[in-house]
């Protein structure tokens, strides 16, 4: 039986909730910047302007609006990063389908390329990393993939 005076001071932390929410803070910064330095070499854009890329292309065309709340940021910032990608080519605006009062963003082809590119640079790096692990590693991250998505899309 092991008890609570004989585990390393950090296992005990982490049991706690508190010290749950502070491992995997930590945990989740220094990963996110770690994936951001295997950005592609010729990519300049902000790490807010590529998080608007990959929501396009992942959930298709979105209402500025809509973009603004899936990105947690306020519209007038969000219409500026908009401004800037439609300036590279890398976003267009459209007419709203159903609403001519509101304009729809969708990634253009060249926007889709700087986010392949991005893609596969980074999940390169990542699936390497996972090589690393152990299968049952492996798995307990597998099972945490859903559960920290839903953490990050929480209110």
């Amino acid at each position: 039986m092991t008890y609570a005076n004989d585990m390393p001071t950090r296992e005990l932390h982490v049991r706690t909730d508190a010290g749950l929410a502070s491992e995997l803070r930590f945990a989740v910064m220094r990963l996110r910047r770690r994936l951001a330095r295997e950005r592609h070499p010729d990519n300049d854009l902000s790490v807010s302007s590529m998080a608007v890329l990959h929501a396009l292309h992942r959930h298709g065309e979105l209402a500025v609006g809509a973009l603004a709340a899936r990105e947690q940021v306020q519209p007038p910032s969000m219409t500026r990063t908009v401004t800037a990608l439609a300036d590279a080519g890398l976003v267009e605006r459209c007419a709203h389908p159903s609403d001519g009062r509101q304009v729809v963003v969708r990634v253009t082809d060249e926007g889709r390329a700087v986010v392949a590119a991005d893609l596969t640079r980074r999940d390169r790096w990542l699936s390497r990393r996972l090589e690393e692990l152990s299968a049952e590693d492996r798995d307990v991250l597998r099972r945490a993939a859903p559960i920290l998505q839903r953490l990050a899309e929480s209110e």
